[in-house]
């Protein structure tokens, strides 16, 4: 039995990623859209928006994380306050600059947010190593609040059971 080997043809895409991005634009500008390479263009498209998904997922677990930790691990505010702050503010503008980029993503966040929560009580819980159940297991704010920039959770709780 004879076994024919089929040579492997490597793409533009495959060979030089960066040369196909700028071949493909550059085919694009100029109206040679017979010559463009419709497949793998159809491919790094969708995986934009994915990305895109992802960011603004890691972003807002992100935040309620450092909410919580603000909110609820008292024995390390007064150390962390400012830290924590600082990391808040960043993620909303992040957030923000995101949703100002791609308007479309709003209904993605509220679609999200409740898993994106409850995956930021497990990521606290775990590096404060305080048990779950201290954080709510309802958001503690709504998506206006966390996002707003003057908006931060109360945080005259005592439930580690140790005193601040």
């Amino acid at each position: 039995m004879v076994i024919e080997i089929q040579p492997i043809t490597q793409t533009l895409y495959d060979q030089d990623y960066y040369l196909w991005l700028r071949t493909t634009i550059n085919q694009l500008r100029t109206s040679q859209f017979s010559s463009v390479d419709l497949n793998n263009l159809i491919e790094e498209l969708e995986d934009m928006g994915r990305s895109q998904k992802r960011t603004v997922k890691s972003l807002l677990i992100r935040l309620f994380e450092y909410l919580l930790k603000l909110t609820y691990w008292n024995v390390e505010r007064e150390r962390n306050e400012g830290h924590w702050k600082g990391e808040i503010r960043t993620f909303r503008r992040e957030i923000k600059d995101e949703l100002k980029d791609s308007p479309s993503l709003k209904p993605y966040i509220l679609e999200i947010f409740d898993k994106c929560y409850q995956d930021a009580r497990t990521e606290a819980s775990d590096r404060c190593q305080l048990a779950i159940d201290i954080f709510p297991s309802i958001p503690i704010g709504s998506l206006e609040q966390i996002l707003d920039k003057n908006w931060f959770a109360e945080y005259n709780h005592n439930h580690h059971g140790k005193p601040d």
